[in-house]
């Protein structure tokens, strides 16, 4: 296993150590990594995981592999793949990028399994990348989970004091709806329950969204909520769990926004995405939770339409960072 680079020389040695990975070279991940830079020091000790030419090329910030020492002004950054970078286009899907972004996820997952680092924090990959690569997994989330044997695991999005896990993912709306059962909706709800608290510092109230119109209108327009989330929220209320629903989502969300809920379980990828993103924009913050080390990731796509303009926004790795930093506590 490499050695980190000792992390830029003016960050506090008490902070916590957080590996950066680039993501997706051909979208915005490096841009905003080399933006968000000045800030990310001054709370954490951070170590771009990622390909040294790469972040080389493209800013004029000093940028040292593990071998140089770093100073106030230089970006320490691992060599975490060995794949030939040279032939990817900005903005472009690429197998090379999406192989290498895979790289560097895995190099950081196993850094901080084995306590070299206190957490990961992530840019972008891009999911067609990934298949291009022959990566048979769709996103970070999924990686994460194999790659560490969490049992259990949920992404939540998290900003501005509500945090949404979602009980299906990337998968199609008609696969979402096959996959719902009690067990994986009380899971969310646990996990959730497990996480609120380090985040807001007080234990949680869950609101369990409904997956139909109107929470089902009593079976008129579905038979789920009786048949699926009921029986969950039901078994963690006898675990002693602040959770409630099935909620129309509709209103879920407006309630929630009214500090009457801190988090709300979705029962699919859109259903809390779309809500918390409204809300939310760039301070949404990915978690996955449930995982046996910290994780964190920016909320947004590798961006292919504004990447390489030097326009792209920090403030979801920065917010993603602080996250991350609140959990190691």
């Amino acid at each position: 296993m490499p050695d980190l680079p000792p992390g830029d020389a003016m960050s506090d040695p008490d902070d916590p150590k957080l590996l950066i990975t680039l993501g997706d070279v051909a979208g915005v991940g490096p841009e905003v990594v080399v933006k968000a830079w000045p800030e990310l020091v001054t709370f954490c000790r951070p170590v771009v995981v990622g390909d040294v030419a790469w972040l080389r090329g493209m800013t004029t910030a000093d940028v040292v592999g593990a071998e140089e020492p770093p100073t106030s002004t230089r970006i320490p950054c691992l060599q975490a793949t060995g794949v030939d970078l040279k032939g990817v286009a900005i903005g472009q899907v690429s197998a090379a990028a999406g192989r290498a972004a895979y790289d560097f996820l895995c190099q950081a997952i196993d850094l901080t399994l084995a306590r070299k680092a206190h957490g990961i924090v992530t840019c972008p990959l891009h999911k067609e990348g990934l298949h291009a690569a022959g990566v048979p997994h769709p996103g970070h989330t999924e990686i994460l989970a194999e790659r560490t044997g969490a049992p259990s695991h949920a992404m939540v999005l998290y900003g501005d004091g509500i945090a949404v896990a979602h009980v299906t993912l990337h998968v199609a709306l008609r696969d979402a709806l096959r996959m719902l059962t009690p067990e994986s909706i009380y899971s969310r709800i646990v996990l959730l329950d497990q996480l609120i608290p380090r985040l807001v510092g007080r234990p949680g109230r869950i609101g369990v969204a409904a997956l139909n119109p109107h929470a089902g209108d009593g079976g008129l327009f579905g038979d789920e909520e009786g048949r699926l989330i009921v029986p969950a929220v039901e078994a963690a209320q006898r675990e002693g769990i602040d959770a409630s629903g099935p909620w129309p989502s509709d209103t879920l969300f407006v309630r929630a926004a009214r500090d009457e809920f801190d988090g709300v379980v979705a029962m699919y990828h859109d259903q809390g995405h779309i809500a918390m993103k409204l809300r939310s924009g760039l301070r949404c913050v990915n978690i996955t939770a449930g995982l046996p080390i910290i994780r964190t990731s920016v909320a947004h796509g590798t961006a292919y339409d504004i990447a390489g303009r030097g326009i792209a926004d920090p403030i979801s790795l920065i917010e993603a960072a602080r996250v991350a930093a609140r959990l190691v506590m």
